[in-house]
């Protein structure tokens, strides 16, 4: 069996589209008193992982340098043994020829230990300095996460005063948009989403769509108030009803919302 399409009238719809802005409009309302703070805690999250993936990085890089350290360690450790080695043997050489090869591999690995040495004292003056450096980030870390904690406090906070008012608002215009059809419904999205105060329907006020500076002619605020069909707003693109509709449902929905 087909689903039966009911017809409202072009009075209906502006009604429910009215109603619905009432409901969308407090919603914005609970929202705004968050202000900025959503904003800011996603800021600092974010300023906070690219700190801990900096910090990370030093991490690793003063472990790699202490790595080379140690190497250079045993190198110079190995030079010793083996200057102690040649030096036995020169004790026991049979010719000069041999004590010379010997004093030769003596002074290379001589070299080598002032080469390790060299290479140690500039990984340690990296080393020094990156810890410095990881050091300050750690505290960067804390204090911003000690914030974080705070800020996020306060949105908790927030969030839970308004948090059942929230719920059921949502449920409200998710039931004043059913009885919108779908086109109609997508127009005051659009309207709405393109629209600084979230506003897509407005009465008029002295003659001006509310927030307009431009008055309509008579004839087309006459059109408004028979409500026979849908008038938008040529300078502010905004869905218009009459004053008398605007209060009619504004006193219906002080029933339903807090606004």
């Amino acid at each position: 069996m087909a689903k039966k399409i009911i017809e409202i009238s072009v009075e209906e719809k502006l009604r429910a589209l009215y109603d619905l802005q009432i409901i969308d409009s407090r919603l914005d309302e609970i929202r705004n008193t968050r202000g900025e703070l959503p904003i800011e805690v996603e800021d600092l999250e974010i300023e906070i992982e690219g700190l801990e993936k900096r910090s990370e990085k030093f991490e690793t890089e003063i472990k790699e340098q202490n790595d080379e350290v140690n190497t250079k360690k045993e190198v110079m450790s190995h030079a010793e043994s083996l200057i102690g080695k040649y030096k036995t043997q020169q004790d026991n050489v049979r010719n000069n020829k041999e004590f010379e090869s010997l004093s030769k591999e003596i002074e290379f690995q001589e070299l080598e230990i002032q080469l390790a040495e060299k290479k140690m004292k500039e990984f340690g003056a990296k080393i020094s300095h990156k810890e410095e450096t990881l050091g300050d980030l750690k505290t960067k870390i804390g204090e911003l996460k000690s914030h974080l904690g705070h800020k996020k406090e306060e949105l908790e906070n927030l969030v839970s005063e308004t948090q059942k008012e929230e719920e059921f608002l949502l449920k409200k215009s998710e039931d004043f948009a059913t009885k919108i059809d779908e086109r109609l419904l997508a127009s005051y999205h659009r309207i709405r989403n393109g629209s600084k105060t979230g506003l897509a329907v407005v009465g008029l006020e002295r003659g001006a769509p509310k927030g307009s500076f431009f008055t309509l002619p008579p004839q087309k605020q006459m059109e408004i108030a028979q409500r026979k069909k849908i008038i938008i707003d040529e300078h502010s693109g905004k869905i218009l009803v009459d004053d008398e509709m605007v209060n009619e449902e504004n006193e219906k929905m002080k029933s339903i919302i807090k606004f």
